[in-house]
């Protein structure tokens, strides 16, 4: 918690304080909430998570819930929501549960059963019990936090997607990433939830510094960090491959998210796609007060691993504390480690919204892309704890607030397979998912496919949305840079003529591409989805 100006949104704790008597966040009870994925695919029944935290602390009771599940329809405040067709009546759902919970972090699922497709609000009740007091509360005890209802959708189609592609959530954490501020979900929990929004793997991406701190006390420094980064890889190489009815399972890589040191000294952090092994860096973990310089560089960090590396978050804006006391800083060109041995391989600039970090993000790799630095563009969520929604300090120690913007599995990473792996009866793994980073072909998308092919006459892009994702486009757009007389790139890119606005939802435009260097594209549909390709090379 902190009383600087300008400080970023925090995970509630409601019984963490310091050593003041007049903290109103504080109360001695487990924090609990409902939670659930926000949308769920056909094959997927919905379902909520009660998920409780710290009942190591304070033993309680979870007695009762009720849940009301009541339709919405599409408006101008949500224009996102897809439209009911037709209103349905309330579906009222009770639970007698009885359960009592010790442990550090629980999941309780609750089934849903069958309900017909379209977007919904819960409004969910709970009663516990803790030393003989009993509470009722909706949807979460957090303090002094105005409950809202939990929001998700039923989708009657699969989210669009390019043939032979895998589409992926390439930053969360699990419970691993845990302390006075932030925690995850397990493994198994993430692995349900991908399966249910639609993804086909999920790359963890805990905290370096929260390895080498112990599980029971986060100010503690363990011993080494590796067993428990090794514990992690372990619980994720034993879930299952297969579902229930003999579907694919979601494949899940234990990765990591490493502060590492820029030109400046300054922390930035980098994720890594499943690396060999445990990746140190600790410079603004904040365990060691004012001490927060890098302990590793980006540099030294790439010559460690021979994993897949990319620049998380890279111009995410950041308060007084961020820059000034956790000596945290912003990517530089410098930083990519382009003639390095082993460099960054793409930029995480889609960070579950599309807000100021993005527009400067995709600047800068727009800006990579005109010197011939063919970086990939990368989309995730940095999803913490409660998957379909985020609670966090509003003013330290008084209030809380309640964001939707990094919900787990909502922008996804969208590569093309080699045709061995398009085209296996086996289940995804690490071997293609490494071969395509390697390649040149993906994009980064909230609800629309947009991908490119390679053919004989050039480049040809697809376009594909459906109802639930906004049906037409309000724009299909494409990007070139071309090749001046001089045999070097010019200094913009440009709109090439191919491009369309006001498109149905289902578009393939071949552009002509003499002369170009590359081309890219982006897209838009009528309820603001967006995606982005990787650059298609020409040279």
């Amino acid at each position: 918690m902190s009383f600087w100006p300008g400080e970023k949104l925090r995970y509630a704790e409601t019984h963490f304080k310091f050593k003041l008597p007049w903290s109103l966040l504080y109360k001695p009870w487990p924090e609990i909430i409902f939670d659930a994925p926000f949308q769920f695919v056909p094959s997927v029944e919905p379902y909520l998570w009660i998920v409780v935290r710290d009942a190591d602390h304070f033993p309680t009771t979870i007695k009762n819930a009720e849940i009301v599940l009541k339709t919405r329809t599409q408006n101008a405040q949500a224009p996102d929501l897809q439209l009911q067709d037709a209103p349905q009546p309330d579906i009222v759902i009770c639970k007698d549960l009885n359960i009592e919970v010790r442990e550090q972090m629980k999941f309780i699922p609750l089934a849903l059963g069958k309900i017909p497709a379209g977007t919904y609000e819960a409004h969910c009740k709970l009663t516990v019990e803790r030393e003989g007091k009993s509470q009722t509360f909706e949807r979460w005890n957090l303090s002094r936090l105005k409950p809202v209802p939990l929001r998700f959708k039923v989708l009657k189609e699969m989210p669009p997607i390019a043939p032979g592609y895998a589409a992926g959530e390439m930053h969360c954490h699990t419970h691993y990433s845990a302390d006075h501020v932030e925690y995850g979900a397990t493994p198994e929990v993430l692995q349900l939830a991908a399966k249910a929004v639609g993804l086909d793997f999920v790359n963890c991406t805990d905290h370096a510094y929260d390895f080498a701190f112990t599980q029971e006390d986060y100010t503690k420094e363990a011993d080494s960090p590796v067993p428990r980064f090794q514990k992690l890889r372990e619980e994720i190489a034993a879930l299952p491959v297969k579902d229930e009815n003999g579907g694919d399972m979601p494949l899940m890589l234990a990765g990591e998210e490493v502060s590492a040191g820029n030109s400046k000294g300054e922390n930035v952090h980098m994720t890594v796609l499943a690396p060999e092994g445990y990746l140190p860096g600790l410079g603004d973990c904040g365990r060691y007060w004012l001490e927060n310089r890098p302990t590793r560089s980006i540099k030294q960090i790439l010559n460690m691993t021979e994993a897949h590396c990319f620049a998380a978050h890279p111009f995410q804006q950041m308060g007084l504390l961020e820059k000034f006391v956790f000596r945290r800083g912003y990517w530089k060109p410098e930083d990519l480690q382009l003639k390095n041995k082993h460099s960054i391989r793409g930029l995480q600039f889609w960070n579950g919204i599309r807000d100021e970090g993005f527009k400067l993000g995709r600047e800068f790799w727009i800006n990579e892309l005109g010197k011939g630095n063919y970086l990939l563009p990368i989309g995730g969520n940095d999803a913490h704890g409660d998957l379909n929604s985020m609670t966090a300090v509003d003013l330290p120690l008084i209030s809380l607030k309640h964001t939707r913007a990094h919900t787990f599995g909502n922008v996804r990473t969208v590569i093309k397979l080699d045709e061995s792996g398009a085209k296996q009866k086996s289940p995804l793994s690490l071997a293609d998912i490494n071969a395509a980073f390697a390649a040149d072909n993906c994009y980064i998308t909230d609800g629309p496919a947009l991908w490119w092919e390679r053919d004989n006459n050039g480049i040809t892009f697809h376009a594909r949305s459906n109802k639930e994702t906004g049906g037409g486009f309000r724009y299909v757009r494409i990007y070139g840079r071309r090749i001046q007389n001089n045999g070097k790139l010019a200094p913009e890119e440009e709109v090439m003529i191919g491009s369309q606005v006001a498109t149905p939802d289902h578009a393939d435009i071949p552009v002509a591409t003499l002369g170009f260097a590359y081309v890219r594209a982006e897209c838009e549909t009528a309820t603001g989805k967006f995606a982005l390709t990787s650059a298609a090379q020409l040279l």
